[in-house]
């Protein structure tokens, strides 16, 4: 499992999409948006024309450690883009869409780390490569609003889940990869 985290607009989807592309043939895109608006279905547009056609698309944010089990070709790599998004579409789902100052996110956070534990336990099952993608939330300012502090703090341990998992954990600048592990 290789996990690559930076910023909002780092580069971490195409220096992803370069190491997958390097090292597998065939290869299984998971995709965790959700098309909410114009502006989102622009953004999910142009990640679709800069992958290579060839792949493989699977699109969804639950189970996604069942999705590699059952989805799983021989010889195909894996590429999952992105974990924040998918906690954010988890978070949302499972809440109802309550307003946040009325979410117990204790329970919401349980249910965030059994996902991201039957994810990587899937990851280390499957014989090709599986990369992952995420945003690294923790570099800013402690958020104002509730509802944001709770998601840098769930995604943020998640995130901490995943490396400490993760055979390599690559941290994306300016487009330039840094490998931290």
């Amino acid at each position: 499992m290789i996990l690559v985290t930076g910023g909002a607009r780092s580069g971490k989807s195409s220096f992803t999409e370069k190491r997958v592309a390097a090292s597998c043939q065939k290869v299984l895109y998971i995709a965790t948006s959700v098309i909410t608006d114009n502006e989102m279905a622009a953004r999910v547009a142009r990640h679709q024309a800069d992958r290579p056609a060839h792949w493989r698309t699977w699109e969804g944010f639950f189970d996604l450690g069942e999705v590699i089990r059952s989805q799983m070709q021989t010889g195909e790599g894996i590429m999952l883009e992105c974990i924040t998004t998918m906690i954010a579409n988890q978070l949302y789902e499972k809440s109802g869409g309550a307003s946040p100052d009325t979410l117990d996110f204790a329970p919401l956070e349980a249910f965030v780390q059994q996902q991201i534990t039957d994810l990587i336990e899937a990851c280390k099952s499957f014989p090709m490569p599986v990369y992952i993608v995420t945003n690294e939330l923790g570099m800013g300012i402690t958020p104002e609003n509730r509802l944001a502090r709770h998601f840098v703090d769930i995604a943020g341990r998640a995130n901490q889940m995943l490396a400490a998992a993760a055979d390599e954990v690559w941290l994306v600048v300016s487009g330039i990869g840094v490998k931290i592990k």
